[in-house]
């Protein structure tokens, strides 16, 4: 099978062409930089220059490709726009053939205790642009394409992420981690070589579907900065901070990390076999 991936280079992308490859996929890569050509061909991915906002390139790719994964993002204030213009363009280059996207839990809000992908949306501010272009895209299923909706929890694993940036890193230059609030809220984590394999199930699951990418660890935020605080090497140093400090501090991903969710990845094992097998996030977290 040959696949497009957008994002290859990037944290997630990585792991997952390297999934890809491994099924003896053929992948086909975005890249808008030497630097980035360089990562996915090493990783055994053939380039594709352009960027996100190159839909010509996109629908290309997407025609010359039996399945397309969506896992690159724009950064800036037209992330929606740019986005929804090149979901639009790969879904048109795919056809019937599956086109799996990106999107996140964070859009369910603060969870009642443990749900599923039917829970009804509450986003914060700053994925609350998703959700419709998560309804574009599944929209098309009804016309006889093959959308599928990945939803990450949070990623960790491999040193990097957003843990790694707005938690071990500032831990380390200011000698205590941050935790946004008590810290008693709940985060829904999944190892990133697990969300690879689940990206690579997507491609053939049922159109229309939307699976969270979670493997059912839901440790507090305070218990991940612990974690944290222990593989910096300097245990049990954790500052807390406001909601406003932390929002000052991160910016406006504060308000997500402060979210409580507990969202379970049953659907996806159940639908698509999915079998999670990294399940000691804090284990990990404090040996990274």
């Amino acid at each position: 099978m040959k696949v497009f991936v957008t994002g290859g280079s990037g944290y997630i992308g990585r792991a997952t062409i390297e999934a890809l490859v491994r099924r003896g996929n053929e992948v086909a890569a975005l890249v808008r930089s030497d630097a980035s050509e360089r990562v996915v061909t090493g990783l055994g991915a053939s380039p594709v220059r352009g960027a996100l906002s190159d839909v010509s390139v996109l629908r290309e790719a997407a025609r010359a490709a039996d399945g397309v994964l969506h896992l690159g993002q724009h950064a800036g204030a037209d992330s929606a726009e740019v986005d929804r213009a090149a979901a639009e363009a790969m879904q048109d280059g795919a056809g019937p053939r599956p086109y799996v996207h990106t999107g996140g839990v964070w859009v369910y809000g603060d969870t009642a205790g443990t749900v599923d992908e039917d829970a009804p949306l509450s986003p914060p501010r700053l994925t609350a642009w998703r959700v419709d272009n998560e309804k574009r895209v599944l929209a098309r299923a009804a016309t006889g394409e093959r959308p599928v909706v990945v939803m990450p929890g949070l990623v960790y694993g491999r040193s990097g992420g957003l843990i790694e940036m707005f938690y071990a890193a500032p831990g380390r230059e200011k000698g205590a981690v941050p935790c946004a609030g008590d810290g008693s809220n709940h985060w829904s984590l999944v190892h990133v070589e697990d969300l690879a394999e689940l990206y690579v199930l997507a491609l053939a699951a049922p159109a229309g579907s939307i699976y969270a990418g979670v493997s059912d660890q839901w440790p507090t935020a305070l218990q991940v900065s612990e974690a944290v605080s222990r593989a910096i090497g300097r245990p049990g140093a954790v500052r807390h901070l406001s909601i406003d400090e932390a929002t000052e501090e991160m910016g406006p991903v504060a308000e997500a990390f402060a979210l409580d969710q507990r969202l379970t990845g049953a659907r996806a094992r159940r639908e698509l076999g999915w079998k999670p097998v990294r399940l000691d996030a804090l284990t990990e977290l404090a040996n990274s």
